[in-house]
């Protein structure tokens, strides 16, 4: 029961995080389920997914209803990740425990610092205010997307699903800056966009570890519990953050998990 309740309560936070950067939240579950609660790395990373699958939701119905996701994009991205998802859980349980967590923390490193390095050369103080409204008016409608946009989107899906099926983040690490640097699109929308992806691509890799046996149900439903209601939170707050300030909690957050999963592995 105290097992329960604890991942409730961590599902909190995670979903809050979730719908604010668009990141399905995996980025905190597996250090929880893998320091936290001591299940084993593919576990970890097969429960994460598996919670995952109600925390986009969550987060993704809301940033719809807030305009804050284009939903024709994060289809494309979302079915062609779910193609490639099972392929990174395969891969993954293939690999040794601690290459899975080693590649986890690096390739979330380097997600964090695209993000912080942009988010520093913006705006601040003063200037916010006026680079807030310029981001709010370069909001994109499902009509003003290209050809360009779409074959973006089925890049990032493509690769993210292998990424994150591997490292049980869902991909939304990788989504999100390629969408903000290669597509263009507004923080606020990237988050909306990518989340609803991930819930998407998710369910695929959940599925796949599941034949595996790495998913614990009882704990990932706990998690969703408290994460589901915290997704909603954070995307209804979305539009009241600054762009900047969005870029930089999302690549300190990542970096501070990269260099927790890393040392954990090193030292235990």
């Amino acid at each position: 029961m105290e097992v329960v309740i604890g991942a409730a309560l961590c599902g909190i936070v995670v979903g809050i995080l979730s719908g604010l950067l668009g990141v399905g939240g995996g980025s905190m579950m597996v250090p929880i389920f893998r320091l936290g609660f001591g299940l084993s790395a593919l576990a970890s990373t097969g429960t994460s997914l598996f919670a995952m699958i109600f925390t986009a939701a969550a987060g993704s119905i809301t940033h719809v209803r807030n305009h804050t996701c284009l939903v024709p994009l994060g289809l494309i991205a979302g079915v062609c990740g779910a193609c490639t998802s099972p392929l990174g859980v395969r891969l993954a349980n293939m690999s040794p425990a601690w290459l899975v967590m080693l590649a986890t923390g690096g390739v979330i490193a380097y997600s964090a610092s695209t993000m912080l390095r942009k988010g520093l050369a913006m705006p601040k103080d003063g200037s916010v205010v006026a680079a807030t409204k310029a981001a709010e008016s370069a909001f994109l409608e499902p009509k003003d997307l290209t050809r360009r946009h779409y074959i973006i989107g089925a890049i990032a899906g493509l690769a993210a699903g292998v990424a994150g099926g591997y490292v049980g983040l869902g991909g939304g690490f990788l989504m999100v800056p390629i969408f903000v640097a290669g597509a263009g699109l507004p923080m606020k929308q990237t988050s909306g966009t990518s989340l609803f992806a991930v819930g998407i691509l998710a369910t695929t890799g959940a599925i796949t570890q599941a034949v595996y046996g790495n998913v614990e149900v009882l704990a990932g439903l706990a998690m969703a519990a408290g994460s589901i209601p915290g997704a909603i939170i954070g995307a209804n707050y979305i539009r009241r953050i600054p762009e900047r300030t969005l870029r930089l909690l999302f690549g300190a957050f990542l970096l501070f998990i990269s260099v927790l999963l890393v040392v954990n592995e090193i030292l235990f």
